[in-house]
């Protein structure tokens, strides 16, 4: 029987992903570095803007603007306004509630991009106090740093862990965390998630996968 379940946020609890890499696409293009919606959502989803930063830094040979990271949470922040749950996985969420299985988040997000985004959705209290987020940690996803952190604060060993990811750079993390992972290919290509030990497609049948877990 899973004895935690962890949630990451953006693009598994929040339908943020296309706005966040629309954003992240034309900031990037601003500063010179020109990518497109799929080229950032095949690099970057799942990472955090340190890793960003880090590669694009490379590949220019050059600093990326200072306020880069300032601008982009500006943008998003703004567009939380018309944020959205992931379709179906409030449901999940009340399900594990009744069985009693616990949960929490963990995200390459900032903590305050994390709780914006909750407060959004209406799923802040439902994660107050179980909530990890890369700055948490030394090292981001693909790293294990940031899964492993989230089961020792709740106390549960990582075999006995199941993660729900939706970026390859997640599901990487949680196979190096020797954690089970279920991918979600909601906005991803299933192709890049087959590393997990199970794909689904559609929010709504998580309950069931978790309860066959």
């Amino acid at each position: 029987m899973t004895g935690l379940v962890i949630f990451d946020n953006d693009g598994v609890l929040v339908d943020s992903e296309r706005l966040a890499n629309t954003i992240l696409s034309e900031l990037l293009t601003e500063a010179g570095a020109p990518y497109t919606f799929e080229e950032t959502v095949r690099d970057f989803m799942g990472g955090s803007m340190a890793s960003m930063r880090q590669k694009v830094e490379a590949q220019l040979r050059r600093p990326l603007p200072a306020d880069l990271e300032d601008r982009y949470h500006q943008r998003l922040f703004d567009g939380f306004a018309h944020l959205r749950a992931v379709p179906g996985v409030e449901a999940v969420l009340d399900h594990l509630d009744a069985r009693g299985v616990p949960y929490c988040l963990a995200s390459s997000g900032t903590h305050r991009r994390i709780r914006t985004a909750l407060t959004a959705v209406g799923f802040l209290d439902r994660f107050e106090g179980r909530i990890f987020s890369a700055e948490d940690v030394a090292h981001g996803k693909p790293a294990p740093d940031l899964f492993l952190h989230a089961a020792a604060e709740m106390e549960v060993k990582p075999a006995d862990c199941l993660v729900i990811e939706d970026s390859p750079l997640g599901v990487a993390a949680a196979v190096a965390a020797g954690m089970k992972v279920f991918g979600y290919a909601g906005m991803t290509d299933p192709a890049k998630l087959v590393d997990a030990d199970t794909v689904f497609h559609d929010m709504t049948a998580l309950a069931d996968l978790i309860d066959g877990a």
